[in-house]
């Protein structure tokens, strides 16, 4: 491939990601003018609502996140799921091995079985 090709893919790549991020803005300020009320007004305006709404969540988490994140479990709370996710794990293995023993039969039958011909 040219590097006049990649170039193009990049920026067709760019462009696209542009248009899309100009568009979504474009809904995010029409969904805020319109209000709750707004997405009542037929599939473009629910549509530029929910864009809104997803944008004020995407605002929080930023906060959020700029805070400090979210609030580690304490270290009991990790203790019980990290013997949860053993349990679950030993279960898993518990079942994978009986799979495996399964399969070893049904082999060993089909090894034993006469060849038919």
């Amino acid at each position: 491939m040219a590097t006049d090709d990649v170039m193009r893919f990049f920026s067709l790549w760019m462009l696209t990601h542009e248009v899309a991020d100009e568009g979504l803005k474009a809904a995010v300020a029409r969904g805020e003018d319109g209000g709750p009320a707004g997405m009542e007004g037929g599939p473009d305006a629910f549509v530029d609502g929910l864009a809104a709404m997803v944008a004020s969540e995407k605002e929080k988490l930023k906060a959020e996140l700029a805070a400090g994140g979210v609030e580690r479990p304490s270290a009991d709370e990790q203790k019980i799921a990290l013997e949860e996710l053993r349990f679950e794990v030993a279960e898993m293995r518990g079942r994978m091995d009986a799979l495996t023993g399964t399969l070893e039969t049904v082999l060993a039958k089909f090894d034993a079985a006469p060849a038919k011909g």
